[in-house]
């Protein structure tokens, strides 16, 4: 009594499709399944990517690197001579390098006299070179224009130390060394060229 027959099932309607077939029926009719496309493999993916760390013309790229570096190497260079503080090498830049330079090129620095003097002992003792008395002497004497160099550049920077403490506070290491070595140059050699023509033009 409670049996129900075959017949008596309800018949599934023409238009519900087992979804399986009905993803099968529509690949092979063309239309795109899912995302539309094949998941590509990880390997496949991470090869797309990857980028070169160097581009592909290495020779066009290193002569643009050079050509680069030849004009920031010109730029620096007309700076020096002009003073532009845009493009002073980074060594020279700021205004306490400036100041540095200023006081140096207004002081009279035995330092710039240092080079030609040595130079004319130098000479000077291939002539007295035979005579031990003489070589020694000149030898004694190139000696003192050394000491006597070093213990003007002490009072240089002694005396630009306390400026720049009382301007700018901090004294950054390797100012010492910067202002000592401008002093050792020739004054019309000098790179940055100082601002000034003539000594005794104090930074204020």
């Amino acid at each position: 009594m409670f049996s129900r027959n075959k017949s008596d099932a309800t018949p599934s309607s023409p238009d519900s499709t087992d979804p399986v077939d009905a993803a099968a029926e529509i690949e092979q009719a063309g239309a795109p399944a899912g995302k539309g496309r094949p998941t590509p493999k990880r390997s496949v993916s991470e090869a797309a990517n990857k980028r070169p760390l160097v581009p592909n013309d290495r020779k066009a790229a290193s002569k643009a690197a050079r050509e680069k570096a030849r004009e920031q190497r010109n730029l620096e260079y007309k700076a020096m001579q002009t003073g532009d503080e845009r493009h002073l090498p980074p060594r020279d830049k700021g205004p306490l390098k400036r100041y540095v330079r200023d006081y140096v090129d207004a002081r009279w620095n035995l330092g710039e006299f240092f080079l030609p003097v040595a130079f004319v002992f130098i000479v000077l003792n291939f002539f007295v070179m035979n005579n031990v008395t003489l070589a020694g002497l000149v030898l004694m004497l190139l000696y003192a224009v050394v000491l006597v160099t070093i213990a003007d550049a002490f009072l240089l920077w002694r005396g630009l130390r306390k400026r720049l403490r009382a301007k700018f506070g901090d004294v950054p290491k390797g100012t010492m060394m910067y202002a000592v070595m401008r002093a050792f140059q020739i004054r019309r050699s000098r790179l940055p060229k100082p601002s000034s023509k003539k000594h005794g033009v104090w930074p204020e």
